[in-house]
């Protein structure tokens, strides 16, 4: 997981001296292996390697092919090379060819339909003096992230990190009020391409850009299509067959110029490709695969804790554990990568950011994980789907699993209503339903808000919400359709975005087999039953791991996360650290309600108002304080001074 970067001059000048290597210094940290420009005419390229692949560790980017003048900067993982090479006429060649020469190559001989034929994780970004053309795109699911920002007239700048872009000169450095409501207001997934900077955009999964004298375009090159459905003659041959497409897609992700490792949960997901992966290291004479993982003291009370001891015993792995209850030897690095974090967003990623921890400790550059596997293998509305064609028992035997698969968790009778008002609403309902919470949410306030109204009014939030909610379809669809609006709904590559952020803190890549565009597509053609049956999710991949995950994992019932008992425990360990925070809170008056700001200045740390408030503190802290060494008279800064309220959106900084 590399680091471009990049920007074209749009005012008929050469760019100025040392801007791209500014950029390339941001992101340093993401790709601490070396670091590269490029220059020519009014474009630049920046590169920041992480060698994660064998390929990389001979590959020099950015790289110009002589005979166009065509320039590429990329982070890429391409997983089908062995076609590429013949059909890119290749395939005779000794020397190493490295992904981001593959992806040149493509786009040389097919042009912007180059994109038709990659499979992978990739962000990459094209000068093509020919035309005076740039031409950039991000992979399909949205694995690596692209971030741009547009100044017409001046000029065109793309990085992988936002603040990348913003060690340009002429990019004003202007905070996104927008963006914090919608991190008060849960709204993370609000929109694919809203940043915390105004004028800096990300670039949305599966679509590419292309710059040149008639402007900037953005088009979606790639559209996830239901397909049609599997038949075959038993479960045996459905886990058999899924078995075989998944093991390839974790065997892609294992390509790697050292050795890799795998977050390791108490669940099926991580589980499963810690299965596959440890068995595919040995069979090659590779291992052993390094786990990560989160545990709690008492196995006896924590069954996440329990079922992940159970999964350490398969062979060939060397385990890493971090128990939250003991983070004393990892809280001075959390805390610090908590004061670093990108977004506010990440504040609460305390439990994956130690296990990349302990990864980076432990020499690693790639850790796998299962992050996808809930949407991927999920089965949609089946039981609503099952009341309204009349299949009432299989229906009810569904209601029955479930509830004993979430245990105390579920209430049957709120369940009944809930599935048979899904079934039985008329789409006309719907829709009248969904205009009605569009009035109201204009009359009244949401109830228990930490936002501040004038700052709700000032980013017309109403407005906001009802584009998120947009953003889900109304009324009933066909089951396949419906599926792939689950997988390539919104909330995964924000999830995804945000993996990517914590991780890229400390140098590891991460890669997730579940979001193998092979292995979305096998799912995409697995009857519902293969998916969910008898209440258990993910049944398809329970059945593959017959034998190969313990049994007391495969049929564990429920879901139990650590997540929040490692973040308590971190803020808790420190009290003084927090005490330091919480003393900037009153800067968030412009920001907060008043509500939400008395109560986390009297460190009721128990309340969910108190985590928000106290993680966006520590982001306008570093971002709005020292870090860009903003004048003291901001009206964000000295609040008591200016009564007005003053937005975000008026800080600048001043670059000079």
């Amino acid at each position: 997981m590399s680091g471009i970067c990049g920007y074209v001059s749009l005012a008929g000048q050469a760019p100025e001296s040392g801007q791209i290597e500014a950029m390339t210094r941001v992101l340093q940290r993401r790709g601490p292996d070396g670091s590269h420009q490029w220059q020519d005419g009014p474009a630049a390229l920046g590169h920041t390697l992480l060698a994660t692949t064998p390929e990389a560790l001979h590959e020099v980017l950015p790289l110009t092919d002589v005979a166009s003048g065509c320039s590429i900067t990329a982070d890429v993982r391409l997983d089908n090379r062995e076609e590429l090479l013949p059909a890119l006429g290749l395939a005779g060649e000794s020397r190493v060819i490295g992904d981001g020469e593959l992806l040149l190559r493509a786009y040389l001989q097919w042009g912007e339909a180059c994109l038709e034929h990659f499979l992978g994780d990739f962000a990459f970004a094209i000068w093509d003096p020919r035309h005076q053309r740039l031409f950039a795109a991000r992979d399909q699911m949205g694995m690596r992230q692209l971030i741009h920002c547009h100044l017409p007239g001046q000029l065109f700048a793309f990085a992988t990190e936002p603040e990348a872009i913003l060690a340009l000169q002429a990019v004003p450095e202007r905070i996104n009020q927008a963006r914090i409501a919608d991190f008060l207001e849960d709204l993370e997934a609000a929109d694919f391409t809203s940043t915390f900077y105004e004028d800096l955009y990300r670039l949305p999964p599966a679509h590419c850009l292309s710059l040149d004298a008639s402007g900037l375009q953005i088009r979606r090159y790639w559209t996830l299509q239901p397909v049609p459905e599997l038949k075959l003659g038993s479960d045996e041959a459905y886990a058999a067959a899924f078995l075989k497409v998944f093991t390839e897609a974790v065997r892609s992700r294992l390509r790697s110029a050292g050795p890799v490792g795998s977050m390791l949960s108490g669940g099926m997901d991580s589980g499963s490709v810690v299965a596959v992966a440890s068995r595919l290291l040995q069979a090659e004479g590779r291992g052993p695969l390094h786990t990560f993982s989160a545990i709690g003291p008492d196995p006896q009370t924590c069954i996440e804790t329990r079922t992940l001891f159970e999964s350490l015993k398969t062979p060939g792995l060397e385990p890493h554990l971090v128990n939250w209850a003991e983070l004393e030897p990892w809280a001075d690095d959390l805390l610090r990568l908590l004061e670093e974090e990108s977004e506010p967003f990440d504040g609460h990623m305390t439990l994956p950011r130690a296990a990349y921890l302990a990864a980076r400790r432990a020499g690693l550059k790639v850790v796998l994980d299962g992050v996808a596997g809930d949407v991927v293998l999920g089965a949609g509305n089946l039981i609503p789907r099952l009341l309204r064609r009349g299949q009432w028992r299989q229906a009810w035997r569904e209601m029955r699993g479930e509830r004993r698969f979430w245990g105390p968790y579920f209430s049957m009778r709120r369940q009944l209503f809930i599935n048979f008002r899904s079934a039985l609403t008329p789409n006309w309902v719907r829709h009248a339903r969904r205009h009605i919470q569009r009035q109201l949410s204009k009359l009244r306030p949401k109830l228990g808000s930490v936002i501040n109204p004038t700052l709700a009014k000032q980013v017309n939030l109403a407005a906001r919400h009802e584009g998120f909610r947009n953003l889900f379809q109304v009324g009933w669809r066909d089951p396949a359709s419906e599926r792939v609006d689950g997988m390539t709904h919104i909330y995964l590559p924000v999830g995804r975005e945000r993996y990517d952020r914590v991780s890229a803190a400390l140098a590891i890549e991460p890669r997730d087999p579940f979001m193998d565009l092979r292995l979305i597509n096998f799912c995409l053609s697995l009857p519902a039953s293969q998916l969910q049956f008898d209440g258990w999710p993910k049944m398809i991949l329970r059945r593959s791991m017959a034998g190969l995950l313990p049994d007391s994992v495969r049929w564990r019932c429920g879901k139990e996360h650590l997540g929040w008992a490692f973040t308590q425990q971190l803020v808790q360990s420190r009290p003084e650290w927090r005490q330091q925070h919480t003393e900037s809170m009153p800067l968030l008056r412009p920001l907060v309600s008043a509500d939400a700001l008395k109560e986390s200045l009297e460190m009721l740390s128990d309340r969910e108002s108190f985590t928000t408030v106290h993680q966006l503190a520590i982001w306008i802290r570093q971002i709005v304080g020292a870090k860009n060494n903003y004048p003291r008279s901001s009206p964000l800064l000295n609040p008591e001074r200016h009564q007005s309220q003053a937005t975000l959106a008026s800080v600048t900084h001043n670059k000079a």
